[in-house]
């Protein structure tokens, strides 16, 4: 599977910048993009515009794979804050990392 970039304005993406990536990336999806990475080097100086275009972005994507790369520490700590910290590809805080199995124990009941 093919990954696409989409390129996030900086320094601080605004609320206004949320409407024209909104459209590219249902442009992306709708053109056949498979996995679609958010490059946010540029993105030095993150507020609350950011975390409403990436929340909106991740509504676009619904489920489809969408991951932010190139995040600086306060972006991440942003990200973490406000709950959107899987757009990272890490796991949160006390939730084991992806694809990895808990130990189950003989007598636990079956879920």
């Amino acid at each position: 599977m093919e990954t696409t970039r989409l390129v996030l304005p900086g320094p601080a993406p605004t609320v206004r910048d949320a409407a024209t990536l909104c459209a590219r990336l249902a442009r992306l999806y709708e053109d056949g993009a498979g996995t679609v990475e958010c490059d946010a080097r540029a993105v030095t100086a993150p507020g609350l515009g950011a975390v409403e275009v990436l929340a909106r972005l991740r509504l676009i994507a619904r489920g489809r794979p969408l991951r932010v790369t190139g995040a600086a520490p306060p972006l991440r700590a942003l990200l973490g804050l406000v709950g959107l910290v899987e757009l990272l590809g890490e796991p949160e805080e006390g939730e084991p990392p992806g694809r990895v199995q808990e130990g189950v124990e003989a007598d636990d009941p079956a879920v």
